[in-house]
C-alpha cells in the first residue's frame, strides 16, 4: 500500500456508512429548530497539539452533504503537526447540513488524527529505527488506519495476508519446524521469495539464519535476548522487534541495532484527539 494515499471509492464507502449510521432520514432536532435555506460559517479548532489525518475526508463528507460548501481557509494538510488552538479549517455551508454532519465528520477526523499523533510520538522516539504498524486494526477500516499511520510518519507493514510472507509461531508448529515452513513457502512461491520469520528464542533465531530468511522478528524477547539475537544475526537479515513495544521502552530498543519495531498499539489503542467544530457566523439567507 503506498504511503499517504486513499482511493476515492474507499472514502465514499466510509462516508456513506457513517452518514447512514448517524443521520439516516434526517436530524429531527435540527430540522425542527432551523429553517431551510440558511447558511453558516463554521471552524474546526485543535484543542490539543496533534498530527492531522483525515481532513480531506472531512471536506469530502461536507461536500456530499452540501455540494455548495465553500472552504474559506484550509491552512493544514494531512501529516502536518498542529499546535493547540490552531484553526484547522473554516467553511461555509447550509446550516442544517453543518449540524447534521458535525459529529460524523469529527468522529473520522479525531480517530485518524489520534492514530497519526500517537504514531508521530513513536517515530520521534524510535529514530533511527523505523516504526511499523500491524494487522491489529478495526475490522473493515484497515485502509484508513494504515493511512493515518503513514500520516504520522510510520511505515506500513504488510496490508494483509496476501502481500507478504510472514511465518509465525502457529505456522512453525503446524509445519513442524522453521526449516520445513520456509521450505514449503519456497516450493510454492519460488526460491527468491522474501520471507519473514517470527522467533521467540535464540535457537529459533539460529534456525531462521540457517534458512537465509530476509527478516527475523524478535517476538516478546527481553532486552538481553534482543542484544544476543542481533549480535548473532550480525547483519545477515533485517531485524524487527515486536511485542510489548511501548514509548517507555523505545529509547533502549532504539540502541539495539534493530531495523524495525512493530507496534500494534498504533491502531488498536490510539486515543482520539480533541477537535471541536464551532459555528461562528450564522447567516439569514442563502445568496
Amino acid at each position: 500500500m503506498p504511503n499517504k494515499t486513499l482511493l476515492s471509492t474507499d472514502i465514499e464507502s466510509l462516508i456513506n456508512i457513517t452518514l447512514k449510521e448517524d443521520i439516516h432520514n434526517g436530524d429531527i432536532t435540527t430540522r425542527n429548530i432551523l429553517s431551510p435555506g440558511k447558511l453558516c460559517e463554521s471552524e474546526l479548532i485543535a484543542k490539543e497539539d496533534l498530527v492531522l489525518s483525515g481532513i480531506e475526508i472531512f471536506k469530502t463528507l461536507f461536500m456530499k452533504l452540501d455540494s455548495q460548501t465553500v472552504f474559506l481557509s484550509a491552512p493544514f494538510h494531512d501529516g502536518d503537526s498542529v499546535a493547540m488552538g490552531s484553526v484547522l479549517l473554516k467553511f461555509q455551508c447550509d446550516s442544517i447540513k453543518a449540524l447534521e454532519g458535525e459529529r460524523s465528520g469529527l468522529n473520522i477526523l479525531q480517530w485518524l488524527s489520534g492514530i497519526a499523533t500517537l504514531t508521530r510520538k513513536f517515530v520521534d522516539k524510535a529514530s533511527p529505527v523505523r516504526v511499523l504498524d500491524t494487522r491489529k486494526t478495526t475490522p473493515g477500516l484497515r485502509v484508513f488506519e494504515k493511512y493515518a499511520v503513514a500520516c504520522g510518519g510510520g511505515t506500513n507493514h504488510r496490508f494483509g495476508l496476501y502481500d507478504a510472507v510472514m511465518i509465525k509461531d502457529n505456522h512453525i508448529k503446524s509445519a513442524g519446524s522453521i526449516f520445513r515452513a520456509v521450505e514449503k513457502v519456497r516450493e510454492g512461491l519460488g526460491l527468491k521469495s522474501k520471507i519473514e520469520v517470527e522467533t521467540q528464542n535464540l535457537d529459533e533465531v539460529k534456525e531462521a539464519l540457517e534458512n537465509h530468511v530476509h527478516i527475523i522478528m524478535l517476538d516478546n524477547m527481553d532486552i538481553d535476548m534482543i542484544h544476543e539475537s542481533i549480535k548473532l544475526i550480525n547483519g545477515q537479515a533485517k531485524v524487527e522487534i515486536s511485542g510489548c513495544v511501548t514509548l517507555e521502552r523505545l529509547e533502549e530498543l532504539s540502541r539495539t541495532g534493530a531495523d524495525f519495531v512493530s507496534v500494534g498499539a498504533l491502531t488498536h489503542s490510539a486515543p482520539s484527539v480533541d477537535i471541536s467544530m464551532n459555528i461562528v457566523s450564522p447567516k439569514t439567507t442563502s445568496p
